[in-house]
């Protein structure tokens, strides 16, 4: 992965990785075709797995307009194009690893990984201010 192209792929994966876990939430919930007529007080009522799941959907959706926006603010400025995609790509990898956290309910770690996903964006953004 490289270029432009490698960029948009991280994107995509980093926008659709929240619906990865909002299937496992409506998976692990028992959803029905009845609960799509109000799937978010659903979603409300469930616990364990299908819950944790569920939060971490709405967790990755939080941190995803940073994310994006580093991304696109690094290739506008033409930060160095490795480092956008090994930061990009630590961010997928540790969110992914985030989300396993979430869902084995381990809360200590689930953090730490989270804080350490949270750095790929703020690194480039801090890269950013080092150019103008």
């Amino acid at each position: 992965m490289h270029g432009i192209e490698g960029v948009i792929y991280l994107i995509l994966i980093a926008c659709l990785l929240p619906y990865l876990f909002t299937v496992i939430a409506k998976i692990a919930g028992g959803f029905k075709g009845q609960d799509n007529q109000n799937p978010r007080e659903f979603m409300s009522k469930t616990t364990g797995l299908a819950a944790r799941a569920n939060a971490a959907q709405q967790n990755s959706f939080e941190s995803l307009p940073l994310f994006i926006a580093a991304v696109l603010m690094a290739e506008y400025m033409v930060v160095q194009q490795q480092l956008v995609i090994l930061l990009g790509s630590a961010y997928i990898v540790l969110r992914i690893i985030y989300g396993i956290c979430y869902l084995c309910n381990w809360a200590t770690l689930r953090s730490i990984v989270w804080f350490l996903s949270m750095l790929c964006p703020i690194l480039l953004l801090l890269l950013i201010i080092r150019l103008l």
